[in-house]
Order: C-alpha cells, then structure tokens, then sequence
C-alpha cells in the first residue's frame, strides 16, 4: 500500500476506483437516533467510508446521516452487503433495490455476498455463490456499484466462484485482528488483487486485555485500540473498527502517526489464538 496518511486516503481497487484506508463499521449499532449521532460523529472525524449491510438493520439510519451530513456524495464510500436469506441471482437484484431505497444513494460503492453458501453437497452451494455473484456482476455493468466482493469467503469458496466469473472480487472483508490474523486467506486475497478488509478488528474488544498487546502498545505511547488497527493497516487490510462512543470514534482514526516495527508485527502476528467470534463460514447455520 502507498503511504496514508488520514483515513480518507484511498487504496485502488482492481478496477481502479478507490476505497478510504479506514472503515467505520455499524454492526451492532442501533437504528435511530443513537447510529445517527455516531455516523454523524465518525463523519465529523475525518471518516468517509462507512460500511453496513442489509442484516444489520440500520440501513436507513445511515442513509438519514449521510444524506445530512452536507458532505458531498463523491467524497463518500458506502458499502452495503446481500444477506443468506437473499442469495441467488433475482433475489439478490430484488435486496439490493431494498438496500438502495434506504440508504437514499443513486448508486453504492462497494457491494458484497455477506457469507458464503458452504453447506450442503459441494455442486449446490458452489452454483448459489456463482449466481449471487452473476448478479453483483449485473448490478456493477449497470452502473448501480462501483466495486464488487465478498465477505467471509476462504479460499476454497473465492476459487469456484473466481473460475465462473467474468469480474473477478475486488474485496474480501473478513474477521481479521491480533489472534486471529487469517494469514492463509490474506495471502490468497494478496496473491489475486483482492484488497482485504477487517471486520472485528479489536475483537469486539476481547483483545484489549492481553498483556503483549498492552506492552507494545505502551511502548509507542499508543491504545491497544490504535495498535490492534495499526497492525491491520501494515498487514494490508481496511480496518473497520465500529462504536458509538465518541472519544473511541475519534481515537480509532488517529493511526498515522504510528509505524510499528517488523519486529512488533512478527510478535503480534504469533500470537496464540485469541478474541475470535466463533463464526466459521463453513459451519454458520444462519
């Protein structure tokens, strides 16, 4: 990655388009007046890519704090993505249009496949990922994305779907933080031009309390927050750190003054197992 400098710095795309280096993420954020102070909040902060999906809940909040936020529609990046419940080639075409009305957006920057199809006999669920992704295709020829991916896709589930593509996955967001750091994947993402992101990139918290990560982070007089996406940032992935608290939301932005050594990166990188959500793509029953 070129060097960054603020989160509205952009990362291009395989197709050229370019994507802010730092996400604000809205799983779990309520609908209404609290998700609208937020990304109103992360807006005033300096972020300009904000991700959010049709199973969240909160599509319309976000459409009500973009739309009053006077910043001007180029400058914005939004990510939306089709849920399980939606997969295949019309349903998909019929979510997006729902998804669309309530972000009030002409068009969207960034649509993914929420979760891979992983169950059931390996033909099935290949032909369901191939004809979701037919209608991301439909959908970026229109002109209604500007940029197509995935999300939560391993290897062996980016492989079929890669060899019946005619558009090729510019992103693949998945779980990615310190404990959980993915190397496999991001390697493959690495290797065929997919730009990764990190959903859950502090562990939903839960790696704030270990005590190498609290030593680095103290040895550059940064928060473990700050190196947790830090780390992602140097390990080629958009972090996409979310809260609704407005000091947090200001704090997960200021990453550029850091620069972690090799060294802290390996240490960071071997870290046993720690923080993961527990949901597997090829186990989720949802």
């Amino acid at each position: 990655m070129a060097e960054l400098t603020s989160a509205k710095d952009r990362i291009e795309l395989r197709n050229g388009y370019g994507i802010p280096c730092v996400g604000f993420g809205t799983w779990k954020m309520p609908d209404g007046e609290t998700g609208l102070e937020a990304v109103h909040q992360a807006l005033a902060d300096g972020y300009r890519h904000i991700d959010t999906a049709a199973a969240y809940g909160n599509e319309e909040t976000v459409g009500k704090a973009l739309a009053s936020s006077g910043i001007p529609r180029e400058e914005l990046f939004v990510t939306t993505k089709v849920w399980n419940t939606d997969r295949g080639y019309d349903a998909t075409l019929k979510a997006f249009e729902e998804s669309r009305s309530k972000l009030h957006l002409d068009y969207v920057d960034l649509y993914l496949i929420h979760w891979p199809a992983a169950r059931g006999a390996e033909a099935d669920w290949q032909r369901t990922n191939q004809e979701t992704w037919r209608a991301l295709e439909t959908l970026y020829q229109e002109g209604k994305v500007r940029a197509i991916g995935v999300s939560n896709f391993k290897p062996h589930h980016l492989e079929p779907l890669m060899d019946a593509a005619e558009v090729l996955p510019m992103v693949n967001q998945i779980e990615l933080h310190p404990g959980c750091n993915q190397e496999v994947t991001r390697e493959f993402c690495n290797r065929h031009d997919i730009v990764v992101e990190a959903w859950s990139p502090l562990g939903s918290g839960r790696v704030l309390q270990n005590q190498l990560l609290i030593d680095i982070a103290a040895s550059y007089g940064c928060t473990v927050a700050q190196l947790c996406l830090r780390w992602c940032l140097q390990r080629r992935a958009i972090p996409l750190p979310k809260s609704t608290n407005p000091a947090r939301i200001a704090e997960n932005e200021r990453l550029f003054w850091l620069n972690l050594t090799d060294l802290d990166l390996q240490r960071i990188d071997e870290l046993d197992p720690l923080g993961q959500s527990g949901l597997d793509p090829d186990a989720i029953d949802f």
